[in-house]
């Protein structure tokens, strides 16, 4: 008897990684709503219909980026976190730069670094890249401990890099490349 296809790009034991779409609205907006307290000041993810729209309308159809969805296997597929690969570059340059966040009811589980490690994979395999960079706050301690656990090595520091609440951060820059991650 054949299986049924997997709604999954790849999958590990607790999570799959899925695209964006935008029937996901709905259940994004209210599981950014209820993290709102772990995200902040960190991340502002979008809230409402219309940002979540605008928002994943970039993901979807700008080739620069891609955008992916961690899913709980267990929670029926409730959406635990996300991660975005931005800035995207072919050519010599050959890379990408990661965002992510988790929600608060996965927050905390590991389901986020089976989905990170997902991602890695699928951008070092499927989309032939070769390196991956994750800026991050120097304050943010779960966003480093995330970035260190899966295997990325801190490069530098950046002083005034991005404008988020209203200011210029700080950010470390942590990052991952093909023969760091080696066979898999």
């Amino acid at each position: 008897m054949p299986h049924p296809a997997s709604p999954y790009l790849a999958e590990a034991p607790r999570v799959g990684i899925r695209h964006f779409t935008y029937e996901d609205g709905a259940e994004f907006t209210a599981r950014v709503r209820e993290s709102r307290e772990l995200h902040r000041p960190w991340l502002f993810p979008p809230d409402s219909a219309a940002a979540y729209t605008a928002y994943a309308g970039r993901l979807i159809e700008d080739r620069a980026k891609a955008g992916f969805l961690v899913c709980a296997k267990d929670d029926g597929g409730a959406l635990a976190g996300y991660i975005n690969i931005n800035n995207i570059v072919q050519g010599a340059f050959c890379s990408g730069a990661l965002g992510y966040g988790a929600f608060v009811h996965a927050a905390g589980r590991g389901l986020m670094r089976e989905g990170l490690d997902l991602v890695v994979d699928h951008a070092f395999g499927m989309m032939g890249l070769h390196r991956l960079e994750i800026n991050v706050q120097p304050g943010n301690a779960a966003s480093i401990g995330l970035a260190r656990a899966c295997g990325f090595r801190l490069e530098g520091y950046s002083p005034d890099l991005l404008f988020i609440d209203g200011a210029w951060r700080d950010h470390e820059r942590w990052a991952i490349t093909t023969e760091m991650r080696g066979p898999r």
